[in-house]
């Protein structure tokens, strides 16, 4: 790990943090300065990628936890101010998605469509309002959510429950912008991580590789960088957007 003081002194929360983009974003704002708080519901998980970062020099910790359990999330907060006296940026990345919540909606039942929505949406939520005490007044304050590529593709409830993080990121622009706290969402395209890569049939890439303009395989690192991007104090004067990196494919829908 290559490290900077470009994020020195701030404190950024994570959740889905054990692994994927979670861990990724970890990684690179760790490398930053930041002390770097990662949640997730698989708590050894979380615990192994901090002792990661730490040994590569990083200020990291690991903490288990549900993002729709509300009273956890405002624990965890909590806990993540201590360090550093607040909370500068949260990452709102938990989300179900593998091939088992990418199902028709008939297909996938009443029970099975309530948790994607509990997770994907009610998790930005409970995360938000219990960061956002912790964030009022900081400077340079920043949310991000992830959103994703299917909010513009229909067809999915997976791709309605992103579609409803991508408005959620404009009303709550909206409503946190008095507590100088910005709020925006990357929308990924396709990006092969370990877990898409496994699960994703060869057909199937193929397929949505052809919607995009750009014929390059999107990287980890390219939501990585629309991440450092959006918690920079080069984007100071944007809130309320949804990036979409997707090499094109999401463009004009």
């Amino acid at each position: 790990m290559t490290m900077n003081a470009e994020m020195s002194g701030r404190t950024a929360v994570i959740t889905g943090g054990g692994r994927g983009f979670g861990k990724a974003f970890g990684v690179a704002l760790a490398a930053r300065g930041a002390h770097v708080v990662l949640v997730d519901l698989d708590g050894p998980a979380a615990e192994a990628a901090a002792t990661e970062i730490r040994a590569q020099g990083g200020g990291a910790i690991g903490l288990a936890g549900d993002v729709t359990d509300e009273a956890k999330m405002r624990e965890i907060m909590a806990q993540a101010a201590e360090v550093r006296g607040g909370v500068d940026i949260l990452i709102n990345n938990a989300g179900l998605h593998s091939h088992e919540y990418s199902q028709p909606i008939l297909a996938m039942g009443l029970a099975k469509v309530k948790r994607l929505f509990e997770v994907n949406v009610m998790g930005v939520i409970a995360c938000t309002l219990a960061a956002a005490p912790h964030m009022k007044g900081r400077a340079g304050a920043s949310i991000v959510n992830i959103s994703s590529s299917a909010a513009y593709m229909g067809g999915t409830a997976y791709g309605n429950s992103k579609l409803t993080v991508s408005a959620l990121t404009v009303t709550l622009a909206r409503e946190l912008a008095a507590d100088r706290i910005r709020v925006n969402a990357i929308a990924p395209g396709l990006i092969l991580t370990d877990t898409i890569a496994a699960e994703l049939p060869p057909e199937t890439k193929a397929r949505v590789k052809a919607m995009q303009m750009l014929q390059d395989d999107g990287s980890e690192g390219d939501i990585v960088d629309a991440m450092l991007f959006l918690t920079s104090p080069q984007a100071k004067f944007i809130t309320g957007e949804t990036m979409r990196v997707t090499g094109g494919m999401a463009a004009g829908t």
